[in-house]
């Protein structure tokens, strides 16, 4: 990466640390992304929001004590520019709506091979919105 691109900070929230290091695995790969942060909690996601300003969020939804949804509401209301892309394994319309209600800017499921997750940060971070459900 040329020093005049910024590479795109990353948080990543999720209760089961083996998928969280999966993530920090192919995000190593990425020469424009840097995972800055992890979480496995909504309230910890809160906390290393605060502490680290990511440009993306990438957001399980079944996490302990404050869920995703939830996280993602509080996020973007101390932070309304965030940009938080949901990550589970439920291929559900009623679970789309809700995160889009809640603010998220895309919406993934986990099984979806890397590069397609990786594209979905890119177009994410430039602005855009994502929904790759299937």
């Amino acid at each position: 990466m040329s020093p005049d691109r910024k590479s795109i900070r990353i948080l990543a929230v999720d209760d089961h640390p083996q998928f969280r290091r999966g993530i920090a695995l192919v995000l190593a790969t990425q020469p424009d992304m840097n995972l800055v942060a992890e979480a496995c909690n909504g309230h910890e996601a809160l906390q290393q929001f605060r502490a680290h300003c990511p440009d993306i969020t990438l957001m399980d939804l079944y996490i302990p004590g404050m869920n995703g949804l939830e996280a993602i509401v509080a996020i973007r209301r101390e932070f309304p520019e965030a940009r938080i892309i949901v990550l589970t394994i439920f291929d559900d319309d009623l679970e789309i709506q809700r995160a889009l209600a809640a603010g998220a800017c895309g919406y993934a499921l986990k099984s979806l091979p890397p590069g397609k997750i990786m594209a979905m940060i890119r177009r994410v971070h430039a602005g855009g919105k994502g929904f790759i459900p299937s």
